[in-house]
């Protein structure tokens, strides 16, 4: 294990301390990981690299971060790129591959065919399915109309005919009334009275 060093920062050791940390930059790594590299080769701790860089070193480097910063985002696109082209060749395979033959190609596209066609059958038979209840919806509608209808003539029939009802029973009780007058004129042979039109009795002088 290298010994920890307690003595100045020398101009090699800054250097060591730059190249380290901007290859891990570039390369994708931490920092971190970049002051315990720089903390075995120089025999320091990694706290102590760690401050170096950010007190000192760091300014010195700023132009040659952003390249490694840029470098590193290139490789990851690139990284990227390959992944997407390894992924779309495992889908598709390549001419010399037998199991991605031409003919592999023909029925894997008529496959597709077939999936695209069976999903717009299933479209066109969903869309009629929904014409079909916007159909019945409106005919229910239409029922439920009629029936409010039928049942406003039922309640104004009814009210008609309870209006008859009490008109007819009016009716009865003034000859009920009539029929009592006449049997009290006969019994007294004095007073006589008459129904008017309104429905009120009227003394009827001899």
């Amino acid at each position: 294990m290298a010994v920890k060093r307690q003595d100045a920062w020398t101009p090699e050791d800054d250097m060591v301390l730059a190249e380290v940390t901007l290859r891990h930059i570039r390369d994708g790594g931490t920092q971190l990981s970049a002051f315990e590299e720089v903390a075995e080769k120089l025999g320091r701790t990694p706290a102590a690299c760690g401050f170096r860089w950010n007190s000192s070193v760091r300014k010195k480097y700023e132009a040659a971060i952003q390249i490694a910063k840029a470098q590193r985002q290139k490789r990851n696109q690139e990284k990227k790129r390959n992944l997407s082209y390894r992924s779309y060749s495992n889908d598709l395979g390549t001419m010399d591959d037998p199991a991605y033959s031409l003919d592999n190609i023909i029925r894997f596209l008529r496959q597709h065919k077939n999936e695209v066609n069976e999903l717009r059958r299933q479209q066109k038979q969903l869309e009629k399915e929904l014409e079909e209840r916007e159909m019945q919806l409106k005919k229910l509608e239409r029922e439920n109309n009629e029936m409010k209808s039928q049942l406003n003539h039922v309640q104004s029939d009814y009210r008609i005919v309870n209006d008859d009802y009490r008109t007819l029973v009016q009716i009865m009780e003034r000859a009920r009334k009539m029929a009592l007058l006449t049997d009290e004129e006969e019994a007294l042979g004095k007073t006589k009275f008459r129904m008017e039109e309104n429905g009120n009795l009227e003394r009827v002088d001899k």
